[in-house]
C-alpha cells in the first residue's frame, strides 16, 4: 500500500471525527510513531474521485470510541445486516442530543456492534416520525464480510 497524501488524509479523518469527534485524536496517539509499522486493519478505501468510504473493518475502532450510538430491536437486526436502512419501527434506543447526518454505530439490543451509518433526522425529530421513516442511513454492516468477501480485500 502507498503512504495517504496530506489530502487523502484530511480527507480520512474528518470521515472519522464524524464518527468519533475528538477521540479521534486519543486513537491516533495509542501508539508511539516509532513503534508504528502498519496499523494492520483497512480503515477506508479512496476512490479515483478523491471519495473516502469507510469499510466494515474498522467497524472495532468506531465502536470503541463513537460519540452517538443506536440500538435496534431483534426484528429490525436482520433487514440492517442485509444492508437496508433503519427505520423508526425498528429503532429500539438512540443516544441523546444526537444532532442529523451525525455518524452513528449500531448496536444490536445486546450490544454487539452490527455496523454504522448516518443519521438522517435528529434524536428530537426521531419521536414525532412516521413509523416507516427513514432514521439511520445504512453505510456498512458485519453482513457485508459474507456478501462482498470477493471483492472486500
Amino acid at each position: 500500500m502507498r503512504p495517504l497524501t496530506d489530502e487523502e488524509l484530511r480527507g480520512l479523518l474528518e470521515k472519522l471525527m464524524k464518527f468519533i469527534g475528538k477521540n479521534a485524536e486519543a486513537l491516533l496517539k495509542n501508539v508511539k510513531r516509532a513503534d508504528l509499522l502498519s496499523v494492520g486493519t483497512c480503515f477506508a478505501k479512496i476512490t479515483h474521485s478523491k471519495k473516502i468510504h469507510l469499510q466494515i473493518t474498522c467497524l472495532d475502532y468506531l465502536a470503541q470510541h463513537t460519540l452517538h450510538k443506536v440500538w435496534l430491536k431483534p426484528n429490525a437486526e436482520m433487514g440492517f445486516l442485509y444492508g437496508n436502512h433503519v427505520t423508526k419501527a425498528g429503532l429500539g434506543r438512540i443516544t441523546d442530543a444526537a444532532p442529523q447526518y451525525a455518524g452513528v454505530v449500531v448496536y444490536n439490543m445486546q450490544d454487539a456492534p452490527l455496523g454504522f451509518g448516518v443519521l438522517a433526522k435528529p434524536t428530537e425529530a426521531c419521536k414525532d416520525l412516521d413509523p416507516t421513516a427513514n432514521v439511520v442511513l445504512h453505510q456498512a454492516d458485519v453482513g457485508e464480510y459474507l456478501r462482498l468477501e470477493d471483492t472486500m480485500f
